[in-house]
């Protein structure tokens, strides 16, 4: 089987010290049943399945049955969760290995759902159908919204009851991933009283995702350097759609500039800054104005862990990782700003820009106007049904006329996102074994800034349909 399939795997990772990992199968089950092969992504990967019937592929995708030349482990690492440390791991998941492909680019590929590890504490280790299928929806329209993400391969049905607050059918995600490497990686390595360990980690990750600085002589404040811009270019983009992520622990910030763990997430209906979904977000740490100030909290834990490797001097490392972050704020506004700019139509500078769009911002919030919406309404001149938006819209018109040559740029805002209450819906319908609408919802997440697109797609949610809650799914 392994053959047909032309898996490639190298895997590096399980090639680090003990500390990083232990060797552990997917537990088995019984009837598990392939639900959702995404072939696209199986195409960039170079996967091929069409010789491999269902049941050999339900086999492989549970866990049963493994690849040849795969490796699989449970990754360690620790976290600050809620600002809270503790050490962790992978409680619920398997890395199979990394699969490299014509490209020569390398993916890991994780079974998400796959049984109890060492990690798993008093976890089960499991997932339910439901909250595989709500990733797979929410990741592959993050992909398609141009947004760094992990993406999904394959869903199982494990043929499982799982308890949660009631009994759900259990289910696999297989994970696609550049790495699963996180800031809590190099928190569990600064921990370890082996002296090496934490700069192997660091060694091995710069030659894995940012090989081009392998060499340079200040290759370790470089990759932190590097880190920042691309965590800096992804809340950039979470705001641009309104995505609010839920649990920012740093156990859950990827090195590889990715969104990763699609728990308690949801995108904005309502314009609302303080937002938060997480039913375990009391105080609002992780709420969607707060996302950048706590990414750069985060990069501020992932620097502590290599200080010692930036400089002998412990003061002269602290002064070059605070020079990297202090211009953080600076990047962040800026590019904000650029892109804010975007969304209302207009890409030349003027001293009243940020203050044209705070006051936009504002009216929505006040008025409580939909996030996407309401960019849309503005792209489609379609803003006078609000009466109280005529003041700013003029405002708008004449920041125009200033700037003639304005263009529109329809990349950032999208027509659709994959919105709880509709989530909802479509995944009500599949418990009863209806895809239909998951896959015509899946259809349309694949061309977000496409105009035409059902009503019933883009609906903002009556108060009888709107989520003020959601959960993680363990």
């Amino acid at each position: 089987m392994d053959n047909n399939i032309n898996w490639n795997f190298d895997n590096s990772y399980s090639r680090l010290p003990d500390a990083f990992r232990e060797n552990v199968r997917p537990v088995k089950v019984d009837n598990p049943e392939l639900i959702l092969l995404n072939e696209s992504l199986a195409n960039y990967l170079d996967l091929d399945f069409s010789k491999t019937n269902k049941s050999e592929l339900s086999a492989l995708f549970a866990g049963n049955l493994l690849p040849k030349s795969s490796n699989s482990i449970a990754q360690a690492y620790a976290g600050h969760q809620f600002g809270h440390f503790t050490i962790l791991g992978d409680g619920r998941a398997t890395l199979l290995g990394e699969h490299i492909n014509a490209n020569k680019e390398r993916f890991d590929i994780q079974l998400k759902g796959s049984g109890k590890t060492p990690y798993s504490r008093n976890g089960d280790g499991k997932g339910t159908l439901k909250s595989m299928l709500r990733e797979y929806i929410v990741s592959e329209a993050m992909h398609n919204l141009n947004i760094k993400t992990t993406r999904s391969l394959a869903i199982l049905n494990t043929g499982e009851k799982i308890q949660r607050e009631t009994f759900e059918e259990g289910g696999i995600l297989v994970r696609v991933a550049k790495s699963h490497i996180r800031v809590g990686t190099f928190q569990l390595a600064s921990l370890s009283k082996k002296q090496n360990d934490i700069e192997e980690l660091l060694n091995y990750t710069i030659k894995r995702l940012h090989p081009e600085i392998l060499n340079e002589k200040d290759r370790y404040l470089k990759f932190f350097e590097i880190i920042t811009e691309n965590q800096i270019n992804l809340i950039i983009d979470w705001q641009r759609v309104g995505f609010i992520h839920g649990v920012m622990n740093t156990d859950n910030m990827s090195l590889s500039g990715e969104t990763i763990d699609y728990g308690p997430c949801a995108f904005l209906d309502e314009y609302n800054p303080n937002k938060v979904f997480s039913s375990i977000d009391r105080n609002g740490r992780y709420a969607f104005n707060n996302q950048p100030k706590i990414a750069l909290w985060n990069l501020a834990r992932l620097a502590e862990t290599f200080l010692h490797l930036i400089d002998s001097d412990e003061n002269i490392a602290i002064k070059k990782i605070e020079n990297v972050l202090k211009k953080y704020e600076t990047k962040y506004k800026n590019l904000w700003l650029k892109m804010m700019k975007s969304k209302i139509g207009i890409n030349q500078d003027h001293e009243k820009d940020k203050n044209l769009i705070e006051e936009f911002l504002d009216l929505m919030h006040i008025f409580k106007l939909d996030y996407t919406n309401t960019f849309i309404a503005l792209a489609n001149n379609d803003l006078e049904k609000y009466t109280f938006m005529n003041e700013w819209i003029s405002k708008l018109n004449l920041r125009k006329k200033i700037n003639k040559n304005e263009k529109e740029n329809k990349y950032f805002n999208p027509n659709i996102i994959p919105r709880n209450h509709i989530i909802e819906e479509v995944l009500n319908e599949c418990k009863v074994g209806n895809y239909n609408k998951f896959n015509r919802f899946i259809s349309l997440l694949k061309n977000p800034y496409n105009s035409d697109i059902p009503e019933e797609f883009t609906k903002e949610p009556s108060n009888e349909e709107k989520v003020y809650e959601t959960f993680c799914g363990t």
